[in-house]
């Protein structure tokens, strides 16, 4: 970001989004809040989270993108934009791979007293 703050001190203007854009945005992101309503509503059994995940990272990716203006940076901060994304990914693919293996936990029948 550093890189903003040269362009101030040198009397540049920084880039510059339309406000249209904004709005735009603002529609696209109620509508996949409205869609993370309607998927929570959902049974789709072991896809709820990849679901809830997937519509979630779109959301995220427009607020990098427009609002911190990710659209318009170079590559290298693009590489400190994505690198954590690809770790979070690793790690939930971890938990992903490791809970066909587990013992899930089976109902416990309680016996009631007469």
């Amino acid at each position: 970001m550093a890189h903003s703050h040269e362009h101030a001190q040198h009397g540049e203007q920084g880039h510059v989004v339309p406000v249209s854009t904004f709005f735009k945005v603002l529609v696209a992101l109620l509508i996949l809040t409205v869609l993370t309503v309607a998927v929570a509503q959902i049974n789709l059994g072991k896809w709820n989270i990849v679901g809830a995940l997937v519509v979630a990272s779109l959301k995220a990716s427009l607020v990098i993108l427009i609002f911190m203006h990710g659209k318009y940076e170079n590559k290298i901060l693009w590489t400190y934009i994505v690198i954590p994304f690809v770790l979070l990914a690793i790690m939930i693919g971890g938990i992903f791979t490791d809970d066909p293996f587990r013992d899930h936990l089976k109902p416990v029948q309680v016996e009631q007293k007469k």
